[in-house]
């Protein structure tokens, strides 16, 4: 099971947010280079990018220090990006430029219909993002919450052939609160893609628990604000991982 570093980027700096909220924006860092080159060398396996102000525009915001970052680790860091996506032309641009994993989250709600034509024309490079709040899903960068539910709509997106998907408990997200187990849970039942939970991750307790959803199907987790205010210790956090999982 992978840790996966999150590097939230608003208006080319390093944030991380309050359950989505623009306005709790704390700033990490002004180089979000460095941030990357720091958890590559940390061992990171995959790193979970977002263009913030992408998310909210509907299209790419910090696409040139996104592709910087890319230049810095992408050759030995799997690179997973959302925020913003709307379009084939965007994807096939940012997988051009290195980008491993494509995440679609508003678009696929708002239009299944493009989530369908990206799996088909990129296989293997499009993860489904899925960002709840008591089961009901929200778009917009969290703005909105929508009359989707949860596990309907996971169904639809495994029938596409996505790759993965990436579970967001928004009421959990940046609140340092522990992983919605519950929830993250009953949706690896009802699904066979693999899912990558985030929202919540705080201490080495969260990994562990995490672990323990692994055979469900649960890949990685994502974790940020823990990470960053030294809650968590990347090495570590992905050395319990291991140990959970018999590997170390």
């Amino acid at each position: 099971m992978l840790i996966i570093p999150a590097i939230d980027l608003k208006d080319g700096r390093c944030v991380r947010l309050k359950q989505g909220d623009m306005s709790t924006a704390t700033v990490f860092s002004d180089d979000p280079v460095a941030m990357a080159k720091h958890w590559a060398a940390q061992g990171a396996k995959r790193l979970h990018i977002v263009d913030l102000n992408g998310a909210i525009a509907g299209r790419p915001k910090n696409e040139k220090v996104i592709r910087d970052m890319i230049a810095a680790v992408g050759d030995k860091t799997a690179i997973q990006l959302g925020g913003g996506i709307r379009d084939l032309d965007a994807i096939e641009s940012y997988i051009d430029a290195g980008v491993t994993y494509v995440i679609i989250g508003t678009a696929a709600v708002k239009n299944p219909g493009f989530l369908s034509d990206a799996c088909y024309a990129f296989p293997g490079h499009i993860i489904a993002g899925l960002d709840a709040k008591d089961g009901k899903v929200a778009v917009e960068g969290w703005s909105k919450l929508t009359g989707h539910d949860v596990i309907d709509l996971a169904k639809k997106y495994q029938e596409y052939g996505i790759e993965a998907l990436i579970y967001t408990d928004i009421g959990r997200d940046g609140m340092m609160s522990g992983v919605n187990i519950e929830a993250t849970l009953k949706l690896a039942q009802a699904i066979k893609t693999p899912i990558i939970a985030s929202g919540g991750l705080s201490s080495i307790k969260d990994v562990e628990a995490v672990c323990k959803l692994v055979p469900e199907g649960i890949i990685g987790a994502i974790a940020g604000r823990a990470l960053y205010e030294g809650k968590i210790d990347l090495l570590k956090a992905q050395a319990a991982a291991d140990k959970a999982l018999g590997k170390a």
